[in-house]
């Protein structure tokens, strides 16, 4: 089949996110066709250029959403008339409210922070009010299509990028805002709050500008995956409005959540943080009610998107793939480790919260005097950069007797080093040198870093946050986050046992190696693939050079993988119905409809008979 693997500021761009999941889960389904459409957050990105790509990649186009020229389109009069439609409904319903989770549970804290983003006038009466909206059918109704409707306007007419920056639709945003109904919050908006809500509208809708949704482009594949919610997953939907193909949404971090904590407060009026939580949360639901399989990768995502509306009977569970091949001889080798050691492993930032984690290895030293703590990893940005100083200086004030050369490796408790080093040449290097693996985060998804360990057959002790406890299963320990003095308790436990240290590595590597491999992500999705398009084949008509059908010009047998030559007909979707044709663009037959027009490279048997006869 055909795949149309969709992304933002991920695959196939080296810095991208999710890049290696992406490029396992390419390769390791050769049997099948990909075509990749990414949008690229920055110059920087791009200018870093793009992974190698497998040969059963047909294509691989890409759009920036850090940049857009005008693109010169000039309306009529019945082009403004249905922008100002589209666009104005659209509007109406964001400020209407926002889908933002609620209720209790683990999550629950950080459902009541992704209300609080709102502000202080959107904080309980305001969150019970767009809760009960976002169950609303008329507001997701026309929210959807507000947003088809403008979809088909870009299409029409060339672009949505002047006419979203115009003066029009900002006077379109503040009628919404000033409409009976709306958020007390968002009837606050001034003029600086509406050109910023409408800067970060016209960046967010750009693709629905793009031109990928022609019959040869998204509209020849039997199946759109959106590697992420989100912005990933809006051209998805344009293929299934347009051409009917059905659409597979993988969240390994639910993009709605990333929003809202983008939207602390603090960081813009409180007007602009409740009117942009309001349209991610719109278009959140609205993926997830067109989506036919949402496959987040843990309980903690899926709670998400059941709070947001998604239907629980869609939703399948797959946890990401790991390569295990380079941690196979540490984690076979777990004498290696240094048994006074303690290690973390990761990206350095605030949310990792290592100044609770030097706190808690103050009080591991009162009790354990020979241990140590080996911090490996360094900062992505100027933010971890800062972050990084402050817990070297933390680091020098809590053990000022040991200060001295407090960044090297040897008779001082506490190191800073980096993968590449002397002391860690290769990521398993790092995991080998302890005993035991902490992490102490604050916020987390998925944690990767927790499985490497695992991998590598050694004990952990984690804050309880994110899939951390679904991800250990009982293989380790877990204590509250922000909780030095627990921290510090469940390593002294650890160290004092070697015993139970060993049983503990054994059990989570075990426990990775059943649950966390590539293989096991590649046929979950194997399998769903096959499941959708069974389910929801895409049916195409093939009309002749008169424009008329052609009722048995794709019999089944004529599908095989490869690309296809040849002059095309044209290809009409007709949505979804029995009776499928996946591969490449369908083609039409000679006016006699004797034989197929052109034949795929690489047919054999009866089909390639038929060519070479010709």
């Amino acid at each position: 089949m055909r795949i149309g693997l969709l992304t933002e500021g991920g695959y196939p761009y080296v810095n991208g996110d999710a890049g290696p999941w992406c490029d396992r889960l390419v390769r390791g389904l050769g049997q099948h066709e990909f075509d990749v459409y990414a949008l690229s957050r920055g110059r920087r990105q791009t200018q870093a250029g793009q992974v190698p790509i497998p040969p059963h990649v047909g294509r691989v186009r890409t759009a920036p959403l850090w940049t857009a020229r005008d693109d010169g389109v000039t309306y009529g009069r019945r082009a403004r008339r249905r922008f100002t439609e589209s666009y104005g409904e659209l509007l109406e319903a964001v400020c209407a409210g926002a889908t933002v989770p609620s209720g209790t549970g683990p999550d629950a804290a950080s459902a009541r922070a992704g209300g609080d983003l709102f502000g202080v006038d959107v904080g309980a009466d305001a969150v019970a009010e767009e809760v009960s909206a976002s169950g609303a059918p008329d507001l997701a109704d026309r929210f959807g299509n507000a947003l088809y409707g403008l979809a088909e306007l870009a299409r029409d007419k060339g672009g949505l990028v002047g006419a979203l920056r115009s003066d029009t639709a900002v006077r379109l945003l503040e009628r919404a805002c000033r409409a009976p109904g709306a958020l007390h919050t968002a009837r606050e908006a001034r003029v600086p709050d509406l050109l910023a809500v409408t800067t970060h509208l016209e960046r967010a809708l750009r693709p629905l500008s793009l031109d990928w949704y022609g019959d040869d482009d998204l509209g020849a594949a039997d199946l759109c995956h959106a590697a992420s919610g989100g912005l990933a997953a809006l051209p998805g939907l344009l293929a299934r409005h347009f051409s009917g193909v059905p659409l597979l949404v993988t969240e390994y971090g639910v993009r709605l959540r990333s929003h809202l904590l983008t939207l602390a407060p603090g960081t813009a009026a409180p007007a602009v943080r409740a009117l942009l939580a309001a349209f991610h949360g719109r278009l959140t639901a609205e993926i997830y009610r067109r989506a036919e399989i949402l496959t987040p990768g843990n309980a903690h995502a899926r709670r998400w998107q059941e709070r947001c509306g998604a239907d629980r009977a869609r939703i399948r569970t797959v946890f990401p793939g790991m390569e295990t091949a380079r941690f196979t001889e540490v984690g076979e080798s777990p004498d290696r480790a240094d048994p006074d050691t303690l290690v973390w492993v990761g990206r350095v930032e605030p949310a990792k919260d290592l100044v609770s984690l030097l706190h808690a290895f103050a009080e591991v030293r009162k009790e354990e005097p020979g241990a140590r703590l080996r911090i490996v990893g360094g900062p992505a940005d100027a933010e971890g950069e800062e972050y990084l100083g402050h817990c070297r200086a933390l680091a020098a004030q809590l053990f000022p007797d040991e200060a001295e050369g407090v960044h090297a490796v040897g008779c001082n408790p506490v190191s800073f080093e980096e993968i590449g080093g002397p002391e860690a040449p290769a990521l398993p290097d790092a995991y080998a040198a302890g005993a035991v693996v902490v992490l102490s985060s604050v916020v987390e998804g998925f944690p990767v870093g927790l499985v490497e360990a695992m991998l590598c057959g050694r004990a952990t002790v984690s804050t309880d946050v994110g899939a951390v406890v679904e991800v250990i299963g009982g293989t380790g320990l877990v204590v509250p986050p922000r909780n030095p003095r627990a921290l510090a308790e469940a390593c002294v436990a650890l160290l004092r046992d070697p015993e139970r240290r060993e049983r503990l590595g054994a059990a989570a590597r075990a426990r990775a190696l059943e649950l966390f491999t590539v293989e096991q992500n590649v046929a979950a999705f194997h399998g769903i693939y096959l499941e959708i398009v069974s389910r929801c084949p895409v049916r195409r008509v093939v009309l002749d050079e008169a424009g008329d059908p052609l009722p048995f010009a794709t019999p089944a047998e004529t599908h095989v993988p490869g690309r296809w030559h040849g002059p095309s007909a044209r290809v009409r979707p007709s949505g979804l119905a029995p009776g499928w044709a996946a591969g490449g663009p369908v083609r039409a037959a000679p006016a006699s409809g004797a034989v197929p027009a052109a034949v795929p490279r690489g047919v054999h048997g009866p089909a390639a008979a038929a060519e070479g006869a010709r």
